[in-house]
């Protein structure tokens, strides 16, 4: 008689238990190499975004500007363009026929430009991001529902000071600003050693159009505050008559970085007010909390910590004006980070600084 010998429950128990183990130790591993391939993919984006910058450069001979306006008299805002950079540099992303169907001479918010802006472009979008979902609001007033693509990435606006307005006629210290329409061979500080763009989340906490310039503001554009000045002007955003951008449809926590069309900095751009993926002082209200004063298509002038953030462990991809993409630490020199803010502010940055 033939005797069949099967697993007792120990050793079912045992073989069960030594899986599980495997799996416990290849999960991480396995779950790395998808974030180092998600990275892959986010720094290919900013080489995308680079690349589209030289050639929109090399073929208009100069950067485009974040939104155009125009100034009456008494200093007040008669006409505005809200078209951001992004929008500008569609053709140089394989998005030509999205770029012609744009209506420049209507605002982004227009029935006309309805379908362009609600366009989820894949080359904005980091395969990190969580909260890729298009921004969906509905009007109060009209019950009219819009729909915006968003961003993961943007341009770089300066230090801290973004725009003059009328009153403060000095340009951004920044690559990309309203008004502004620099050339490559303005970057006196050099292309290798200037931010050109950086990611950002989508659906950021922002507090904007406070009507007011923050505490100890600079008068100049060149001013540095200390990080603490710029923190406590982020914690007094709710109370100082700061409007908070909506999350819109979802629940989600803010409208930051949800108008890749919109030139706006807290839309379109970042600053290097605050380093890398600095918690925001309000806390459990918005701890990835930015601000920004005056809105800069309200004619400025307007102070933004917009801050440069990411999914990605311990700092940030961010694209320099030689087309290069590095990953910067979130432990960065503040200092030698606004530093790479500006285009000519003639500082010295080491190469070991970032």
């Amino acid at each position: 008689m033939n005797h069949r010998r099967g697993f007792t429950l120990i050793e079912l128990l045992v073989v069960i238990a030594i899986i599980a183990v495997l799996i416990a130790l290849l999960l991480p591993a396995v779950q790395a190499a998808r974030e180092a391939a998600r990275r892959m993919q986010c720094v290919n984006n900013l080489k995308q975004l680079g690349l589209a910058m030289h050639n929109y450069e090399s073929t208009n001979g100069v950067l485009p500007p974040q939104m155009s306006l125009l100034f009456n008299g008494s200093g007040t805002v008669a006409w505005k363009s809200t078209w951001g950079a992004t929008s500008r540099v569609m053709p140089f992303l394989e998005q030509g026929p999205l770029y012609n169907a744009i209506n420049y001479t209507n605002k982004v918010s227009d029935a006309s430009n309805a379908t362009v802006v609600a366009q989820q472009i894949k080359t904005l979008l980091c395969p990190s991001e969580p909260n890729q979902q298009a921004f969906t609001s509905t009007s109060a007033t009209t019950g009219v529902t819009s729909t915006y693509g968003v961003s993961n990435y943007g341009w770089c606006a300066g230090t801290w000071y973004t725009f003059g307005g009328y009153s403060l006629q000095t340009p951004t210290t920044g690559a990309i600003g309203p008004n502004l329409a620099r050339t490559f061979g303005s970057f006196t500080d050099g292309l290798s050693n200037s931010l050109l763009a950086a990611e950002v989340k989508t659906y950021t906490p922002s507090y904007h159009d406070c009507g007011t310039m923050p505490a100890g503001a600079p008068a100049g554009a060149s001013a540095y505050p200390d990080v603490p000045t710029v923190l406590a002007s982020v914690y007094a955003a709710p109370t100082a008559g700061c409007k908070a951008a909506t999350g819109g449809n979802g629940g989600l926590p803010g409208g930051g970085h949800t108008h890749w069309s919109n030139g706006n900095s807290f839309y379109d751009g970042f600053t290097t007010a605050l380093p890398p993926n600095t918690r925001s002082p309000l806390g459990s209200i918005a701890p990835d909390g930015d601000m920004s004063t005056e809105d800069e298509d309200d004619g400025g002038p307007t102070y933004s910590a917009v801050t440069s953030r990411s999914y990605h462990s311990g700092g940030v991809n961010i694209l320099f004006g030689d087309g290069s993409v590095k990953f910067i630490k979130n432990t960065i020199n503040w200092q030698a980070w606004r530093a790479l803010g500006t285009v000519s502010g003639g500082e010295v940055v080491s190469a070991d600084s970032f």
